[in-house]
């Protein structure tokens, strides 16, 4: 299955998402910004953002802010 990808950064809803780069798992609350991976410092991270696996992700009206 394929995941939606949201890039740190987004406004996103409440849910579960898996760090596309190293795997690392993140559960939230809506947040203003989707935070960095915990792990950015210690692994390789290229893809600089998660895939959502439950909730809604990435809001259609206020997109992430380099896609505005």
């Amino acid at each position: 299955m394929v995941h939606k990808f949201a890039p740190y950064g987004s406004d996103v809803s409440s849910g579960t998402y898996k760090c596309a780069d190293c795997g690392y798992i993140y559960s939230n609350q809506s947040k203003k910004s989707l935070p960095p991976c915990p792990d950015y410092n210690k692994k390789p991270h290229s893809k600089n953002g998660w895939y959502i696996m439950t909730g809604q992700g990435d809001s259609v009206k206020d997109p992430h802010p380099h896609k505005k």
